[in-house]
């Protein structure tokens, strides 16, 4: 556990630049992390160990610069590869898949909303293996569109500057972070109210930063999810990019985001059956009226099974189905397509919310007694599906997937959808 205000020993090596990866490699090289992350990811949750050295190796391997575009050095790789790469991830430790969701989704911001020299600066920081985290939530507020957090004006600043001040809750990743992107109001309107919102790009060492780790979630213990404390923080015109106009049109920000939250669920739902396989075929006992040797030969257990697989086959397939659509949308931005976009991808948070849900607690039921000894840890699967699958409701995705079958309706454009 690291104390509060501190930053987590957390370093690339001297002169090390990660490699720049194509969709095949990117897979690879996330299968081979996800196996790492899994050797310890039940220790750490029940230590509750911030994984550091996990997230170096994360920003050593390239994975966090597959989306950088071509034309500034990176692959260019869209939201398929993405969102394959955090569901592999979430397989090993889903506390550590979330961690870059954020990093994913703010690069992806800059290429939505930044001018070229933005774009350079800080798609070349992604490049060498710098980490971008979050500081978007705030708590207190109506609801988690509401925002207090302002960046104000300061005239004698050299170049013109701005002045951040607020509080974040739920900072995921901002820990561990180079960059902390946070979310502001910049200035006021003619009317005297909060200006539009913009991103301010804050150095995670800054002069007037606290990042404090607080976070107590029963699951999704450690990605370190804490509090953001701005208190005076400056901030130059070169760090602060326009957030409000990214929603001016037709977007699929919002569903690029929700995609990897989903292929995060995804994640946990496919780990939550292999444990559950591993220990039926390794460690269960027959129930008697069975009448086999093995547990996994009991027609009941297997057919348990065999729901939990269709389930989690379900929630895969329709991952993958969303992400081909985002990609879809991106080739050719539309109302139409953006709308079709976020209804693939709302499709697949539900189901993949139910999947998760469903094998993290059916993994009890097919592994019997045993299973529940607290030092196995295997409870943390549903509590990481629980935690995580509240970010959004899944009722609010099956509502919108309902207008439309029922007359239509393309969803609303946020970024929640």
């Amino acid at each position: 556990m690291t104390a509060a205000g501190t930053a987590p020993v957390s370093t690339l090596p001297v002169g090390h630049r990660p490699p720049v990866l194509d969709a095949d490699q990117a897979v690879e090289v996330a299968a081979e992390l996800a196996s790492y992350l899994a050797a310890g990811a039940a220790e750490r949750d029940a230590e509750r160990v911030l994984p550091a050295e996990p997230l170096d190796r994360l920003a050593a391997s390239g994975l966090q610069g597959i989306t950088v575009p071509t034309a500034f050095g990176g692959p260019g790789l869209g939201a398929v590869a993405a969102a394959e790469v955090t569901r592999l991830l979430a397989t090993g430790d889903p506390n550590v898949a979330q961690i870059p969701h954020s990093h994913f989704v703010y690069v992806n911001a800059l290429r939505h909303a930044a001018t070229d020299a933005q774009r350079a600066f800080f798609f070349d920081e992604v490049l060498a293996g710098r980490r971008f985290g979050n500081a978007q939530s705030e708590v207190g507020t109506r609801h988690v569109r509401e925002f207090r957090t302002a960046l104000t004006a300061v005239p004698d600043a050299d170049g013109g500057g701005w002045r951040l001040d607020g509080e974040k809750g739920y900072a995921t990743g901002a820990l561990f972070a180079d960059w902390i992107p946070v979310l502001a109001h910049r200035g006021a309107g003619e009317d005297g109210e909060a200006g539009p919102l913009h991103v301010a790009w804050v150095e995670r060492e800054a002069a007037g930063v606290s990042v404090v780790d607080d976070w107590d979630g029963l699951g999704q213990r450690t990605t370190a999810s804490g509090t953001v404390r701005l208190e005076g923080v400056r901030v130059p015109d070169a760090h602060v990019t326009p957030w409000h106009l990214t929603f001016d049109g037709p977007q699929v920000y919002g569903a690029f985001a929700q995609l990897l939250h989903a292929a995060i669920d995804a994640g946990i739902a496919r780990a939550a059956i292999a444990d559950a396989a591993a220990f039926v075929t390794t460690k269960s006992r027959p129930y008697p009226d069975a009448g086999v040797e093995r547990a996994a030969e009991d027609p009941l257990v297997v057919h348990a099974f065999g729901e939990v697989e269709l389930a989690v086959r379900s929630a895969e397939a329709l991952l993958r189905e969303a992400a081909a659509a985002v990609e879809a949308a991106e080739a050719d931005l539309t109302a139409a397509s953006a709308g079709e976009a976020s209804l693939a991808v709302a499709a697949a948070r539900a189901s993949s919310t139910a999947a998760s849900l469903e094998a993290g607690t059916r993994l009890f039921e097919v592994a019997g007694t045993r299973s529940a000894l607290a030092r196995l840890n295997l409870d943390r699967h549903w509590r990481n599906a629980r935690t995580h699958t509240l970010h959004d409701p899944a009722a609010w995705k099956v509502q919108h997937l309902g207008r439309h079958a029922v007359d239509g309706t393309l969803p609303p454009n946020h970024g929640q959808i």
